[in-house]
């Protein structure tokens, strides 16, 4: 939507505005001043009610399933690493027993903060990644909310995010992989709103007639939004290295942004502006403080007299050659990081490393390849006869399955429609998928696309948006046209809600038939 400068000279709220405004120039169309939708009384009572939902599902019974009292699955490995570093006194792992640490410590810290509080036990472990998972729907609303401005949109890409299989049972696992998927969802979310920030600051300098004081556009101030990006990034990739993808993609996405605001409000040299002007702040946030904040967390390494290979040097390493000159610490650093990237190089198929719930990332967009995590048989709560607990890493097929189709059109809308909201969803998206193509052979798995989730569920939600706003805003759609995608869109979100009902038992590991069970095993490869 366009509008003029002689037909609508009007400042959103919260947007500064001189004593005196000159007029603005008559010129070409600029975009109308919309940032966020508009309805906040009611964007807020939505918000809470989602946010209700969230909790009441993501801390229902969180401290089941257990092996028997103890961590199951991944849970294994991170579980215990989070209460040594919270007894070991140093914040860090230090304990050989565990072997090389091959994951920073940011993840482990909020399992050692959640044990604190609730102690070492299921409920100690899993308050962390609940939460987390709780925010994660929040910022989805929020953030879908603010890409199409409508609440509607907004409630709808909240809901399917509650009721996805993976970030649902990832919300109620101690592992890594939600503590990093809600920090690359706060990324997004301050970038989108670094988005809006920035238009409403050109358009200011519009009304202003300042755009042609310079060929390059207006300098803009410092930017707190992408500021917060920037450490979301950090503590992304100090979680997992995995983070690294989304510095990548993100600095990407922030450089398009400013390039699109400069052009829509008709700077002489946008790409050159966005090159003055923009992209050395966008990667001192972006890139260099990620960089940063990943260092810093490794603070409690360099003060620990006993972490894994903290005096490497000069043992493990000798103290001479090309780099003696740079200090002890930074080179034992130097190795420790060395062991880890060896460690997850030599981690591949042709190396003899197999796993039986292993799957390849052109499975991940339909979930054709889900997790166990964990499974028992027997008599059990169902009275007589064989019952089984079973949870699964399952994505929900109701918007799992339609995740090609999302992307084609996703796609097409970026491409040709110029629509910024699927580029920048189609770019979260990317991020967590395209570099894992890069090297086949190194053994992957499907929690490895919990971070594709939010992006998933956006990008349907903008599809059931689209679909309402195409016979609300045209003026020759018949009534029956605009009735019928309302029913579309509300059948299938309730399709939705019910397919995550329907998972609910083998998501929770709550007790069912065996034949309850074989019903619920839709495909050859879920089993």
């Amino acid at each position: 939507m366009t509008i003029t400068a002689a037909r609508d000279t009007s400042v959103p709220a919260g947007v500064p505005v001189p004593a005196a405004v000159p007029p603005p120039r008559l010129g070409p169309e600029v975009p109308a001043p919309l940032f966020g939708a508009p309805d906040r009384g009611r964007g807020l009572v939505v918000g809470v009610v989602i946010t209700l939902v969230a909790v009441l599902t993501r801390f229902w019974n969180l401290s089941h399933p257990t092996d028997k009292g103890t961590p199951v699955f991944d849970e294994k490995h991170y579980v215990p690493q989070g209460w040594q570093v919270l007894t070991g006194g140093n914040w860090i792992e230090d304990n050989p027993a565990y072997g090389l640490v091959v994951h920073p410590p940011i993840g482990k810290w909020m399992l050692a903060a959640s044990e604190a509080v609730f102690g070492y036990g299921p409920l100690g472990w899993r308050v962390a990644p609940a939460i987390s998972g709780v925010l994660i729907v929040v910022l989805v609303y929020c953030v879908v909310r603010r890409l199409t401005r409508s609440t509607l949109v907004g409630a709808i890409a909240g809901i399917f995010a509650i009721c996805d299989g993976v970030l649902f049972v990832q919300s109620r696992m101690g592992m890594l992989d939600i503590f990093q998927a809600l920090f690359i969802v706060a990324a997004f979310a301050a970038l989108v709103a670094d988005r809006d920030q920035v238009r409403e600051r050109m358009y200011r300098v519009y009304l202003e007639g300042r755009v042609g004081d310079s060929p390059f556009g207006p300098r803009l101030g410092f930017r707190w939004y992408r500021f917060t990006a920037g450490v979301m990034l950090g503590l992304t990739c100090g979680t997992k290295w995995s983070g690294v993808y989304y510095v990548l993609f993100f600095m990407a996405l922030a450089i398009g942004f400013d390039v699109a605001a400069r052009r829509a409000y008709h700077v002489q040299r946008p790409w050159v502006g966005t090159l003055v002007r923009d992209v050395v702040p966008a990667g001192a946030s972006l890139a260099v403080m990620p960089v940063a904040i990943y260092f810093l967390t490794y603070i409690p390494w360099f003060n620990s007299e006993t972490a894994v290979y903290r005096y490497s040097e000069g043992n493990s390493i000798g103290t001479g050659g090309t780099f003696s000159w740079v200090p002890g610490a930074w080179r034992s650093l130097w190795y420790y990081e060395s062991g880890i990237l060896e460690f997850h190089s030599g981690l591949t198929n042709s190396a003899g490393n197999q796993h039986p719930w292993e799957s390849k990332p052109w499975t991940w967009p339909m979930s054709l390849r889900p997790m166990l995590y964990a499974l028992e048989n027997g008599p059990d709560q169902c009275g007589t006869g064989e019952c089984v607990r079973a949870q699964m890493l399952i994505g929900s097929p109701a918007l799992w399955w339609l995740a090609l189709p999302m992307l084609l059109w996703g796609l097409w809308s970026w491409i040709v429609r110029r629509d910024w909201r699927y580029a920048a969803v189609v770019v979260g998206y990317c991020a967590g998928i395209l570099p894992w193509f890069v090297s086949l052979d190194r053994q992957m798995y499907f929690f490895y696309a919990t971070a594709l989730a939010p992006f998933l569920v956006m990008g349907l939600a903008l599809c059931c948006g689209d679909l309402l706003r195409a016979t609300a805003t045209t003026a020759r759609a018949r009534p029956e046209r605009r009735v019928l995608s309302i029913i579309v869109v509300a059948v299938y979100v309730a399709l939705v809600v019910t397919n995550f009902v329907w998972l609910w038992p083998i998501l929770t590991a709550s007790p069912i038939s065996p034949g309850l069970w074989r019903q619920q095993i839709w495909l050859p490869s879920w089993g």
